[in-house]
């Protein structure tokens, strides 16, 4: 039945690696979450080990991207040096950008994002992190720095394409307030 589903699946979405009962369901979760699937969506199985409230350190290195909510900006980082900052918009109070430590687990070119209120086609540069949420372009986002998202982190177009050509599937995503 495993092999079944995979099999349905990784026709549905592409590539899945490595065919396991954790790839499955992080893909289950994307096409749940309404995310496109294209050619250019990588996938990585799910960690059951990193908690949204993990601990962030970072390593020797590391890229990794950290959002403050307070300062709705973000940065890029790699070990203990800032790379890029940008200033974002996050969710609105009704719709808040979820707190925590996640992994990138899928990146699209470009994808249609859909919800109660909106239909966004193309949509640039995105990077699912947690569920349904991701960072990406926003052309339509006129002032940065806003609280008008429905959770995601909107980033203006030249920075969220250095992003998402800088980070990987599996870089680490610190939101904090």
């Amino acid at each position: 039945m495993l092999l079944v589903i995979l099999l349905a699946i990784s026709t549905l979405v592409g590539v899945v690696s490595p065919a396991s009962a954790a790839s499955v369901q992080t893909v289950a979760t994307v096409r749940a979450e309404g995310v496109a699937p294209t050619q250019n969506t990588e996938v990585v199985p799910g960690d059951d080990s990193l908690s949204p409230d993990a601990a962030a350190s970072a390593g020797s290195g590391e890229r990794w991207i950290e959002v403050d909510l307070t300062q709705r900006r973000l940065y890029a980082h790699e070990g203990n040096r800032i790379v890029l900052t940008s200033l974002v918009s996050i969710g609105k109070p009704s719709t808040p950008t979820v707190t925590g430590t996640f992994r990138i687990y899928a990146k699209l070119r470009s994808t249609r994002m859909r919800g109660p209120g909106y239909n966004l086609p193309n949509v640039p540069h995105t990077m699912y992190f947690y569920r349904g949420y991701a960072i990406h372009g926003a052309y339509w986002v006129k002032t940065f720095g806003t609280r008008i998202s429905h959770g995601c982190v909107n980033v203006n177009l030249k920075d969220a394409a250095w992003l998402f050509n800088w980070a990987s599937v599996g870089t680490r995503v610190v939101i904090h307030k």
